[in-house]
């Protein structure tokens, strides 16, 4: 092994992103010491220093128990009450808010009371290992799901309270705690597990010595797969090679009564094997029975609990289906349960193990026998088709005979059968198979009933007639049997191209969205057409949940709480969860890489938990959701950030621009002042007034630097923000020349500005000094009583403000170079005030509304046109802004 993997290895054994390790004390049968041991240890960490806390502890009265656990900081425990009977639970919340560095948790698979955060109370270990607490806790053999029916078997008592296997596979530590059965017969005759009426009635129907040995078998096996894998892992670590998983198992189940039992063993057989494995579902078309819907259901909760895959596949054929999906995930095993020997099944063909015996070469099948005598599971409901169709076969088979006996005179027996055989066709590809074969059999009768001598009777008097008859019920029975699997395929194919198209829809509908809000109304468009249920889409802005789209409805405690869970730890929370389902909604995460960017709610109109095929179905389409949110806030980011450093720019260009562009105006205010305080009443009053006049201007001047200035530098910091308004083009330009006044008036001013131009949706103020800026420039660069040519146009998509003067131009190669900072030139500049600061923050304001300016030749082939291009929004209601002023 190379150091890189050692090392990968070595790291694979520190905590997972500040995650706290766990230790389980497993035993075999209660009474073996488990809750003992833990507290042993939890005295000696202790001694240590470690800082713990018991979360609970079962003592069940055991005086060697209390004893341990006096000493002890304990959380205090939750008190509440549930049909009259008083309950105590685990306070959660109070070892995550006073987090101690390990938490003592008795008894994984508890279940905890109603109304509790979660369920199972491993649900609440795994909340405190994400927090980062190390945990400590206890587990009986008999608890692992995967084994739930073999103990059933052992005992013949049926365990309701499980633990996923994964649970105990993803432990950092675990140790058995083993007593023999004599021993711990001995202790439970002396009453130190149960008191004595309970102990007298556990030995007969629990405890006995056969049960007592094979559990502790049982609990053995599963340590020493546990070190096998730790073994595995030591052995990566030591430079060596792991060991390579050999294919994968994929177990097949159908949703009958056999169908949990096969998925625990399908688990119990890949940990054995050290296999990932799959619980793979045909859907052929044909419709299931609810008992049927509800055992598949169950199943695949069941595999996800234990850790495996669920995968649906769509097909005509199941045998040839599994086949080829075995092969395409390079499976090693295929495990399915045994299904009933019908004649029908021997004649067409065999079960499904047979099928799959003769087309998995290269691959091991495993046949799981129901065990009938032991669990027998409930009688299949027999799926009855509507009577439209045994009416439509009926209709059929009398139509076939009505239009065999009209044609009887013009072709040979053989040939009437093809009649038949086309009724026949039609029903199975207008119904299913059992109708066909109703079809079929009438089709028989009838045809030995008119056309087989003797007419208009059973009998049938020649032996050739008697193999013509059998291979028209043959080839009738084929013939239904082959269009009702077409039409089966045919009905999967509509089912995956439904569930194809609306994804494409959805995406679809996501691609034209361009900003968080759209990807919202689109996706509770799309979702909220299904009848069954409630759609609802929550943000969660600056902490509180916000419904952006969907059903408004204002979530109560219990949902708030099922929400903030899922947002947390990035899972589904709610309705037909572990966590918190006593809810009316179901609460699925939509999460980019950095977590949540909203969540999706579903609520079900008949209150009943959402299927596995439901639930993988909203999740598939939660996928394109995300990625579209992602995408949505990924452009709000750019954009953010685009204006961020085009305001960033033109902050830097104001702020320098302080020692040039302000001292110019303030020295001739200055001297002006100066010549009126020391000359007064000598100076003619012509000349007062025209330094007057001057410091006016200059004034004016002075104020229009210092609003650009303040205005830009809040909107730099983030404090001056965008107030966009809708505006006319018109507006805009008749303010900027009333401000400029007494600029322009040497000049001949030409406006084009015509009246039915769009709307702009702009900041107007920021707008209009880009334009007075510009003006100004066109001016400082005018020859005396020059013109000015101010206009506005639509072309496209983008309005344009353009002004052209009469000055010396703007060469070619300079045309990029003025909007540079501090950039010059002093060709045909009347005023010499100019810094080179104008155009780079009028590129600036106009950069803020996503827009841009170029440079254009001027009036009649001379000077220069500096064009404003701004982008158009789509046009208000005329209406809604009338309404709105």
């Amino acid at each position: 092994m190379t150091d890189p993997k050692r090392a990968d290895a070595l790291l694979a054994e520190l905590p997972r992103n500040g995650r706290g390790r766990l230790k389980v004390f497993l035993g075999a049968a209660p009474g073996v010491g488990k809750t003992y041991a833990m507290l042993l240890a939890a005295q000696s960490q202790l001694r240590q220093g470690v800082d713990l806390r018991v979360g609970i502890v079962e003592t069940h009265g055991r005086a060697e128990t209390e004893a341990l656990l006096a000493g002890l900081p304990q959380q205090p425990l939750l008190r509440s009450e549930y049909r009259g009977i008083r309950l105590a639970e685990m306070d959660l919340d109070g070892l995550l808010g006073d987090p101690p560095q390990l938490a003592l948790v008795d008894e994984l698979a508890h279940s905890n009371a109603p109304g509790s955060r979660h369920a199972k109370r491993w649900q609440d270990i795994q909340e405190l290992l994400a927090a980062g607490i190390d945990v400590y806790t206890t587990v009986n053999v008999q608890h692992l799901e995967s084994l739930n029916d073999q103990v059933r078997d052992i005992t013949s008592v049926q365990v309701r309270e499980t633990v996923p296997d994964w649970v105990l596979q993803e432990a950092d530590e675990l140790q058995l705690v083993d007593l023999p059965p004599r021993e711990l017969l001995e202790r439970l005759r002396e009453g130190k597990v149960y008191v004595p009426e309970q102990a007298r009635a556990a030995i007969d129907a629990f405890f006995s010595q056969t049960n007592l040995t094979a559990l502790r078998e049982l609990a053995m096996q599963t340590a020493a797969a546990r070190v096998d894998a730790d073994l595995a892992r030591r052995y990566r670590q030591q430079g060596g090679e792991a060991p390579a998983l050999r294919g994968r198992l994929l177990v097949g189940v159908d949703g009958g009564g056999n169908s949990e039992r096969l998925v625990r063993h399908a688990s119990r057989v890949a940990e054995r094997r050290h296999l990932p494995w799959s619980l793979v579902s045909v859907e052929t078309g044909a419709s299931r029975d609810e008992q049927t819907r509800l055992g598949l259901q169950n199943a695949q909760q069941l595999a996800e609990r234990l850790g495996g895959e669920v995968v649906q596949l769509r097909g005509g054929e199941v045998a040839r289906t599994l086949i080829e999906h075995a092969r395409e995930r390079r499976a090693s095993l295929l495990l399915v349960g045994r299904s009933r020997q019908r004649w029908y099944r021997r004649l067409f063909g065999g079960g499904l193990a047979a099928r799959l015996l003769r087309l998995g070469d290269g691959l091991e099948i495993s046949v799981l026998d129901s065990e009938a005598g032991k669990d027998s599971p409930p009688p299949r409901v027999r799926q009855q088709p509507a009577h439209l169709d045994y009416l439509l076969a009926l209709v059929a088979a009398a139509s076939a005979s009505a239009l065999a006996w009209g044609v009887a005179h013009l072709l040979e027996l053989p040939n009437i059968s093809l009649v038949f055989l086309a009724a026949v066709l039609l029903v199975a590809v207008r119904s299913s198979k059992g109708p066909a074969l109703v079809c079929a059999v009438l089709s028989f009768i009838a045809y030995d009933f008119l056309f087989i001598p003797p007419h208009f009777s059973l009998t049938i008097q020649r032996e050739e007639d008697v193999l013509t008859l059998l291979f028209f019920l043959l080839m009738a029975g084929l013939t239904g049997n082959l269009a009702a699997r077409q039409r089966r395929q045919l009905q999967a194919l509509r089912d995956t191209q439904e569930e194809t198209g609306q994804l494409l829809d959805l995406s679809r509908k996501l691609t034209a969205a361009t900003d968080r809000q759209a990807v919202m109304v689109a996706a509770a468009q799309h979702l909220g057409d299904r009848a069954d249920m409630e759609i609802c889409l929550l943000g969660r802005p600056h902490g509180e949940w916000k419904v952006e789209a969907g059903v408004q409805r204002k979530l109560d405690e219990q949902e708030r709480a099922a929400a903030d869970w899922a947002w947390q730890h990035d899972q589904p929370a709610g309705l037909g969860t572990g966590t918190l389902p006593g809810g009316a909604w179901w609460w699925l995460p939509l999460s980019a890489e950095e977590g949540p960017l909203a969540l999706l709610g579903v609520r079900p109109l008949d209150a009943r938990a959402l299927d596995g095929q439901r639930r993988r179905l909203l999740a598939a389409l939660g996928q394109p959701l995300a990625q579209a949110l992602a995408r949505a806030q990924l452009a709000e980011d750019l954009e953010a950030a685009r204006l961020h450093g085009e305001t960033e720019q033109l902050r830097s260009a104001l702020l320098a621009s302080v020692s040039h562009d302000l001292r110019t105006p303030l020295t001739a205010m200055r001297g002006s002042i100066d010549c009126l305080l020391a000359l007064g009443e000598a100076i003619p009053a012509e000349d007062r007034r025209e330094l007057l006049e001057s410091t006016r201007d200059e004034s004016e001047r002075l104020d229009r630097y210092i609003q650009n200035l303040l205005d830009m530098t809040r909107l730099g910091h983030g404090g001056l923000k965008l107030s966009r308004d809708w505006v006319a083009p018109g507006d805009i330009v008749g303010s900027a020349l009333n401000r400029l006044r007494t600029v322009v008036a040497p000049y001949r001013v030409e406006t084009h500005v015509p009246p039915d131009l769009p709307l702009l949706y702009v900041h107007a103020a920021l707008i209009e000094q880009a334009l007075v800026n510009v003006l100004e420039n066109a001016a400082r660069f005018s020859p005396p009583h020059g013109r000015l040519r101010v206009a506005a146009e639509q072309v496209g998509e983008e309005l344009r403000f353009s002004v052209g003067d009469e000055g010396p131009g703007i060469p070619a190669h300079e045309r990029e170079k003025i909007f540079d900072m501090f950039y010059t030139s002093a060709r045909g500049d009347r005023g010499g005030q100019g810094t080179g600061l104008g155009l780079a923050i009028c590129q600036g304001m106009v950069g803020a509304h996503g827009g841009r300016i170029t440079v254009e030749e001027g009036i009649d082939g001379r000077g220069a046109t500096l064009v404003l291009h701004l982008p158009l929004q789509s046009q208000p209601d005329l209406d809604q802004l009338d309404a709105g002023n």
